[in-house]
């Protein structure tokens, strides 16, 4: 590989926390929203405040590591200089499934939903549709991604705020409870609190993509400073835009039994307070979220895959490699695309299997390696010490435990498969553990 090709520090604050926004998709919160309901019996606000509080102890992690090791790889990097480079590979393995697979979804729920739409058209036409103009944008750098990025999210964001301002009015005018302020949306004392828990674990997954910002460290202006902001922003104000929606919807529609479709529950929502005009806004406002996150994601695949083949764990002269002219990792974006071609094939739960898994062993490893750090190897274990370097993090590898031991049987499966294959290949490539992996040399 040219040393002398580097990632471009382009990106400041506000661009990076945008992006972390389209990886997270704000919009998700429709998708999920009838699910989420039944299962928490319509408490569903109450269930993304428990979920927010999970999700702030590993992005405060995230943040702690970012701060010693600004480079690409997100909790690849942070687990090989931390702990040791085998855990490391292993970790970056695993987060594989994460970002090589989000952007599938992506893809497969644009195919459904569009086709759903105009029958005429088959799903395959949409996915490759999509899948061709985000490569594209990808390819071309991060500044017209940037550009691209910035103005859908502000549509989406706009299409948020719309909703919530119709939702208020129709509370107000007598529609779904009549209620602006109510404490059922958060908690019911006529409910077990066993639901409020059902609904956060399924919720959690809402908040997948607040890492993603990490991936950029080498093109983030003053990371060190600008990506655990990022991290903490992205998670917090998603977080809220989460549970307002939620809560406004809750107030609009109380009776969380009565959706044709929990699966659609969202478009009956929006249609009711709307009208046609609104449900046709939520296809565009669907259209364009997709684009954004499968943008997003794909982009941040390819900057792990680039750390991972720059470091030599994955062939150099392949993913090692930058555009001379793009300073882009063009090889990673077109094999993620071409890997993403199992969309045609595959099934949405089967790939949403393989992301929830990889997500939260990440986030466990990532906990880990601050409490490795900074509570073992820095030896900062004073009183203040002890609870940001050890008592913070380990409550947050406790709960991403908790949320990856009750993932679905399919889940564990498919992620425990995935890892093994990761361990056969390691020692392949460490010859029977008799070499370390190799690995980049940087000071912390």
């Amino acid at each position: 590989m040219d040393e002398s090709v580097k990632l471009q520090r382009s990106l400041t604050l506000l661009p990076v926390v945008l992006f972390g926004f389209s990886f997270m998709a704000p919009a998700t919160v429709f998708s999920t929203y009838g699910i989420a309901a039944q299962l928490s019996h319509g408490m569903v606000a109450g269930s993304y405040v428990i979920a927010l509080c999970v999700m702030l102890f590993t992005a405060y992690s995230y943040g702690q590591m970012a701060k010693e090791f600004p480079y690409s790889g997100s909790a690849y990097t942070f687990a090989q200089k931390s702990i040791n480079s085998y855990f490391g590979f292993l970790v970056g393995w695993s987060i594989l499934l994460d970002y090589l697979f989000i952007p599938m979804v992506n893809y497969l729920l644009f195919g459904i939903f569009f086709s759903a739409a105009f029958p005429a058209i088959p799903s395959y036409v949409w996915i490759l549709l999509m899948l061709i103009l985000v490569t594209g944008v990808n390819i071309l750098g991060l500044k017209l991604a940037n550009a691209v990025n910035v103005i859908a999210t502000v549509i989406v964001i706009c299409f948020i705020l719309i909703f919530c301002v119709l939702s208020i009015r129709s509370i107000l005018n007598g529609e779904g409870t009549g209620l602006f302020f109510t404490i059922a949306p958060f908690y019911n004392p006529d409910e077990h609190f066993s639901f409020l828990l059902a609904g956060a674990s399924l919720l959690c997954f809402s908040f997948l993509g607040f890492d993603s910002v990490t991936t950029f460290s080498e093109e983030i202006v003053n990371p060190k400073k600008n990506i655990p902001r990022a991290v903490f922003i992205i998670t917090l104000v998603g977080g809220l835009v989460f549970i307002v929606v939620s809560y406004v919807a809750q107030n609009v529609w109380p009776d969380y039994q009565s959706f044709k479709d929990p699966d659609s529950a969202s478009f009956e929502i929006i249609k009711l307070i709307g009208g046609s005009f609104l449900s046709g806004a939520f296809l565009v406002l669907f259209g364009v979220g997709v684009f954004v996150s499968a943008m997003a994601s794909q982009a941040s695949a390819a900057r792990v895959l680039f750390a991972m083949g720059r470091d030599g764990q994955l062939p150099r002269r392949v993913f090692g490699h930058l555009n001379v002219k793009l300073k882009t990792p063009v090889n990673n974006i077109l094999i993620i695309s071409l890997f993403s071609l199992l969309a045609l094939v595959l099934s949405l739960s089967l790939v949403a299997s393989f992301i929830n898994f990889g997500a939260f062993l990440a986030f466990t490893c990532v906990n880990i390696s601050v409490i490795a750090h900074y509570f073992f190897r820095r030896k900062m274990r004073s009183f203040k010490g002890t609870v940001l370097n050890l008592v913070l993090p380990l409550v947050g590898a406790v709960l991403d435990i908790w949320l990856l031991v009750n993932l679905d049987t399919h889940s564990k499966t498919l992620g425990g498969l995935w890892l093994v294959a990761g361990i056969v290949y390691l020692i392949f490539l460490t010859k029977g553990f008799k070499k370390q992996p190799p690995e980049i040399k940087v000071s912390a």
